[in-house]
């Protein structure tokens, strides 16, 4: 019981090197303990336990925003929503758990060579918890060492899932180091140093005098009030007296998710639903000037025979100055319980609902896309919860230059939004490209193609920010190849464990 307290408070601690505290020293330390205790455990059935309360208490802790989306709605009671964290950290911790059963089964005998199966067996649990039943990529451990020196540029070869592989030896280095295991520590830790070394991150440099000109539009209207009588429009003219102010030439401006709330299509034929669509973008269109290029989030209905709504598209709407719709991106990877309610039959009858108001379920896009428009060139989206998704945020077809990726995150309370950015970081640190983000109460930033943050707006405050658009990088290695590196790289850190224990034989 002491061990499986040990790893529970191990976990929580691990949480800390995520924001909004991004204390990832502590992350590490705190992954040492766990390899500690995993190499400790006399049975696997223990080395399993271990890691599952490791997990417990890291996602209970690292996901506790969650639990704030319940308080903006009022079908289920707030205090559901912790025992929503509960649960799905009670099954995240799986995910941990069988890294540590790998470790301790194929590594136990040498305590290097169970450094090496954690890691290696690492990368491949967390793409599995990305993917399985929908995914939750959530604060993938790689996030944790976007500010650790130059080691976050690693992302540029093995991606994320890669980089918290090396969170994993580098945190076994700390463990070999304190049991005086001066080789195995260096072996692992000299190349670390060395890469981090390489890779330190040089100055910034501002974007080219010749990149488009952007302002991203930050209203500040919390969730607690976007629906209620009136909001919707004052949210609107909120949008427009900033997106006009102190600006003549023609730029390019984003809006966030939802911004538009009347549907700026509708599948209906009905008369009365074209005409409020109409309706809905002459409205945007006053807001224009002649030359402006609006990204903005909003909906579609849809209808499969033209008379009712049976479904709904969360869309990034691009809208030219005089009116036109330019192109639509649909969100492919939806929220569950957010955007859709699953087995709305059975859960719906025992009362639960989504956490989103309305009665229509989303229906997913065909995932990513670039868009050539005007001003900017080539775009792609990704809206809201996607860009959390390693390897999945790009067309690699056909390669945009940026992405847009506004969202809500006036959801999730303090720690959600930080997270959120920091792994916006993630996605232009991998993909060489920058990120623009615009919310509703914040954090809208401009993420440079290093994953550096060029400008920003804090949290909770109505501004507008100005900036040139950041050009890309050529494509990074993972750009090129994806997530077959870090599963590439996972192989390589079994061989060497193998090659390890057998020596140690």
């Amino acid at each position: 019981m002491k061990h499986l307290l040990l790893a529970f408070l191990a976990g929580a601690v691990a949480a800390c090197g995520f924001q909004p505290w991004n204390l990832w020293p502590l992350t590490l330390a705190a992954f040492a303990a766990l390899l500690w205790l995993i190499g400790e455990a006399p049975r696997l059935r223990s080395a399993l336990a271990r890691g599952w309360w490791f997990g417990v208490g890291h996602f209970t802790l690292g996901l506790n925003w969650i639990a704030t989306a319940f308080t903006y709605q009022a079908a289920m009671p707030a205090w559901l929503g912790w025992i929503a964290v509960v649960l799905l950290s009670l099954y995240l911790a799986i995910y941990p758990a069988v890294a540590a059963g790998i470790a301790w089964k194929y590594g136990r005998r040498h305590p290097l060579a169970l450094v090496l199966w954690f890691a290696a067996a690492w990368i491949v649990t967390e793409w599995l918890r990305a993917t399985l039943f929908t995914g939750f990529a959530w604060n993938p451990e790689g996030v944790a060492l976007l500010d650790a020196a130059g080691l976050a540029g690693l992302a540029r070869y093995v991606g994320t899932y890669g980089l918290s592989a090396v969170a994993m030896l580098a945190a076994g280095a700390l463990l070999l180091a304190a049991r005086r295991r001066w080789r195995s520590a260096a072996g692992l830790g000299v190349p670390l140093v060395a890469a981090a070394l390489l890779l330190w991150p040089a100055a910034a440099n501002e974007p080219a005098g010749s990149q488009p000109r952007l302002r991203i539009v930050q209203p500040n209207v919390g969730q607690q009030d976007r629906w209620r009588p009136g909001v919707p429009e004052a949210v609107l003219r909120r949008l427009g007296a900033l997106s006009r102010a102190g600006m003549n030439e023609p730029r390019l401006l984003l809006w966030p998710e939802s911004a538009i709330g009347e549907p700026l299509e509708d599948q209906r034929q009905h008369p009365a639903y074209q005409a409020e669509a109409a309706w809905a973008r002459e409205t945007v269109t006053q807001l224009l000037a002649p030359g402006d290029l609006l990204l903005a989030g909003g909906v579609t209905v849809r209808s499969a025979d033209g008379r009712r709504a049976t479904g709904a598209t969360n869309s990034i709407f691009a809208i030219a100055g005089d009116g036109r719709l330019l192109a639509r991106y649909d969100k492919a990877h939806l929220v569950p319980y957010g955007e859709y309610l699953p087995m709305r039959p059975l859960l719906s009858a025992v009362g639960l609902s989504r956490l989103a108001p309305g009665d229509l379920d989303f229906d997913p896009g065909p995932g990513p896309r670039t868009f050539d428009l005007p001003i900017v060139g080539r775009a792609g989206f990704q809206l809201c919860y996607e860009i959390i998704f390693s390897g999945e945020v790009v067309d690699r077809a056909n390669r945009p230059d940026f992405l847009f990726n506004p969202s809500a995150d006036s959801w999730f309370g303090a720690w959600g939004p930080p997270q959120h950015l920091a792994q916006a970081r993630l996605r232009a640190l991998e993909e060489g490209l920058p990120v623009l983000r615009s919310t509703p109460t914040g954090i809208s930033a401009v993420i440079d193609a290093d994953g550096r943050v060029a400008a920003s707006i804090p949290m909770h405050r109505a501004a507008f920010l100005d900036a040139r658009l950041p050009p890309p990088h050529p494509p990074t290695p993972f750009a090129r190849y994806g997530n077959i590196l870090p599963m590439l790289f996972a192989l390589v850190l079994a061989a060497a464990a193998i090659a390890v224990g057998r020596k140690s034989r």
